[in-house]
Formats: structure tokens, C-alpha cells, sequence
């Protein structure tokens, strides 16, 4: 019975793999430009948000995934503020095949880290004294089939 277990506990671990190991904020920022004018004008917000995601592999089966979300919010034409955070975390992926790797880092992770950064851009933006701004969810699984399909594209243009 115990040469069964010990024969098993290889197998386990040589299958797929995935942990959430640390959770941090990489690098934050905040700009309130045209302040403290902008407090007496009336507000009507024109919200503007950019995300990009990025990836390294640390050291083995360790990944680093960066998602910077950058809000840019206008009442008419001035700038209100900026607010950019860029929210991290250290994954370890292992034992997956090419296509299920590359979904993890490029929409699985990135999922995992919008609720954070999403918690500090609204802190953020309450510490510099505007309306708090509670972005909508995004669907990162949709957005990295965009980028497959953007990519696929690319590649049969430069193919041609």
C-alpha cells in the first residue's frame, strides 16, 4: 500500500499547475492637473479607460503579470484627473499545454488582478476628492480572443 502512494505522488505533481502566489501594486499614480478649479465647475464626467496587460517568467514555472489600467476622466474639455495604477502578481503555471499557458498569462491572470486595481484606481480617485469612479467589469477572456484573432490577421497578412 505504501509503494502505491509513493508511486502516485509523482504523478500528482507532474500535472497541471496554477497558484496565485503574491498579490502587489507595482507602481501608482495620480494627477488632478487642473485643481482646485475644477471643484467649482459642474461635474460631468467623461471617462476614459485603457488597459494592457503584460508578462515575464521569472524562474521556472514562476510568471510575472502586469495589468495597467490607466483612467483619464474630462469634464468638458479639461482633464479632471489621471489616475494609472499598475497591479501585479506572481503566478506559478506549470504543466500546461501551449495554448491553456498562454490563456492563464494572457486572460486568466489579468482577471484575477482587475479587482484590485479596480479597488485602488475608486481609492485613489475619493483620496484626490472627486465622486467615486467604480469601473465596469471587463471581460479579459474576450479581449485576449481579440488579440488572437488581431494577431492571426497579422500573421496571414504578412504571410501573403
Amino acid at each position: 500500500m505504501t509503494e502505491q502512494n509513493n508511486n502516485a505522488a509523482p504523478q500528482e505533481a507532474a500535472g497541471p499547475q496554477f497558484s496565485l502566489q503574491r498579490i502587489y501594486v507595482k507602481d501608482l499614480s495620480f494627477e488632478a492637473p487642473k485643481s482646485p478649479e475644477i471643484f467649482r465647475q459642474d461635474w460631468q464626467p467623461n471617462v476614459e479607460m485603457n488597459i494592457a496587460t503584460a508578462q515575464r517568467a521569472l524562474e521556472e514555472g514562476f510568471y510575472e503579470v502586469v495589468l495597467t489600467i490607466t483612467v483619464t476622466v474630462k469634464t468638458g474639455e479639461e482633464v479632471a484627473f489621471i489616475a494609472e495604477v499598475q497591479q501585479a502578481g506572481i503566478f506559478l503555471i506549470q504543466n500546461l499545454d501551449e495554448a491553456s499557458h498562454a490563456h492563464a498569462l494572457g486572460a486568466f491572470c489579468p482577471s484575477l488582478l482587475f479587482p484590485y486595481a479596480r479597488e485602488t484606481i475608486d481609492s485613489l480617485v475619493v483620496r484626490g476628492s472627486f465622486p467615486a469612479l467604480m469601473l465596469a467589469p471587463v471581460n479579459f477572456d474576450a479581449l485576449y480572443a481579440q488579440e488572437l484573432e488581431r494577431l492571426q490577421a497579422n500573421n496571414g497578412a504578412t504571410q501573403a
